[in-house]
């Protein structure tokens, strides 16, 4: 009955070692800061945000002219004409934005992975999902992001 008893204690060593030997490293970092502080991202924001203002002042310069035409015909065939251009500055403008973000999340992960590597963490959360524990790297992807050339 010892003998099983020792087996049985060894087997518990060898399992909570292995589990201790293998428990990852976490890091977490706070992604809403990281794309508010990426240089990229916030030249990004505002050049898309500035052209949504020169469309907003393009409808608000046509709405004037509109207002200046008399015959209705012309009014009609002014109005699908504007339409069509901007719907067309419109879609322009978030292919832009979707480019951009699409470039931004994959600098992201990027830097997110170098920072992984460079720490020896074996994941990095997003700190919502980490109530305790774990290594905030949220400065050093910031800091990764910012010195690398785009």
């Amino acid at each position: 009955m010892s003998k099983i008893r020792l087996v049985i204690a060894a087997f518990l060593i060898m399992v909570a070692t292995n589990i201790s030997a293998n428990a990852a490293t976490i890091g977490y970092a706070d992604f809403q800061k990281v794309i508010t502080e990426y240089s990229f991202a916030r030249n990004a924001y505002k050049d898309i945000d500035n052209k949504l203002l020169e469309l907003q002042q393009y409808a608000i310069d046509k709405d004037k002219q509109f207002k200046t035409i008399e015959s209705p015909l012309q009014k009609k065939t002014f109005e699908d004409q504007v339409q069509k251009e901007f719907k067309l500055k419109e879609d322009r403008i978030y292919t832009l934005k979707e480019q951009k973000e699409k470039i931004i999340k994959d600098n992201v992960l990027a830097a997110s992975k170098a920072v992984a590597a460079a720490k020896k963490l074996d994941v990095i959360l997003d700190y919502g999902v980490v109530y305790a524990g774990g290594v905030d790297v949220t400065n050093d992807i910031i800091q990764y992001l910012n010195t690398q050339k785009q």
